[in-house]
């Protein structure tokens, strides 16, 4: 048998058609321009700018973000400059980098989600659309879209008809059954799932006797969230083969693997990044570094390979 190292060593994976050259992406929200200064966007494995909105948002009252117990809450609001500058500003200046471009869309109703979705959905630019489905639908009582089976459905299956790029259903873990939206998104012809936005949290200042963030509540993230995340990635990959994004609290690249095992194709990183701007590479090489040490020469000899009752649930 070969002796895996460096150099031998398969990262591809896929979503969809969406060919990928390692798992390692950032999360929406916590990646911008400014990053090509500490990290070469070329080697990570697609680049995902923050959720767009068809109107320009200012987001939400300040302060927008606090520091908890392993994490942080925030409360951005999806501050957006609109389609318009997405268009103009945004994905040209993306066009410079060779990795796919992931285009995050943010919306109120399913009408608003399709007509941005056919809109970008035309860009040769664009390689797929990752719909934020934790968003109010103002037709459903201000429920997300995420909480609800049939809105999610419906949703995914309305954007489907208008475009043909890959569609990711960025799933609420704030659900009883992340099953159920799971199946919903599937059902309604999703490429992919990405499993999960933030979880909803509240930090109190014991001193001021007020919510430490403008906006009351706000979406936890980091370590604290990683084992439900993983709970959830797990939970999914039983009840569907659909492509999974892991997105919660990957640190570094035990992490990664940890999720990669529970079912997860790629995987997303966002608050490592605001600790370490070079988060993203660096967990790419440990995850290298742990498939050398363990003679794995293809990272899709791991999707799904946790032992459960003496059975690889991928099998």
């Amino acid at each position: 048998m070969m002796k895996v190292d460096q150099e031998t060593l398969k990262l591809e994976v896929n979503i969809g058609s969406l060919r990928l050259q390692n798992p390692i992406m950032p999360a929406s929200g916590a990646f911008g321009e400014e990053m090509d200064q500490v990290i070469d966007f070329n080697k990570i494995a697609a680049i995902v700018p923050k959720s767009i909105t068809k109107y320009p948002r200012k987001g939400n009252l300040t302060p927008r973000v606090c520091e908890v117990p392993a994490g942080m809450i925030n409360s951005i609001g999806i501050q957006s400059k609109g389609i318009e500058y997405y268009l103009e500003k945004t994905i040209p200046y993306y066009k410079q980098y060779e990795v796919p471009l992931i285009s995050s869309i943010s919306a109120d109703s399913i009408g608003e989600f399709t007509e941005m979705a056919e809109i970008i959905g035309k860009l040769e630019a664009v390689s797929a659309l990752e719909l934020n489905i934790s968003c109010p639908n103002l037709k459903g009582n201000g429920l997300a879209f995420g909480m609800d089976p049939e809105a999610t459905r419906e949703l995914v299956r309305h954007v489907k008809e208008v475009t043909d790029k890959p569609i990711i259903a960025k799933l609420s873990p704030n659900v009883t059954s992340i099953q159920e939206i799971a199946l919903a998104a599937e059902q309604g012809g999703a490429d992919g799932l990405n499993v999960a936005n933030t979880i909803l949290a509240m930090a109190i200042d014991i001193h001021t006797r007020k919510p430490k963030i403008g906006n009351n509540m706000g979406g936890l993230s980091g370590p604290a969230v990683k084992p439900i995340i993983v709970r959830m990635i797990y939970q999914v990959r039983q009840v569907t083969e659909l492509p999974i994004i892991g997105c919660g609290g990957v640190m570094n690249g035990e992490d990664a693997i940890e999720m990669i095992l529970a079912g997860a194709t790629a995987v997303q990183v966002g608050t490592a990044s605001f600790v370490q701007p070079t988060a993203m590479l660096d967990i790419l090489q440990e995850m290298k570094d742990y498939m050398v040490q363990y003679q794995i020469q293809d990272i899709k000899q791991l999707i799904g390979k946790v032992m459960v009752n003496n059975t690889y649930i991928a099998d």
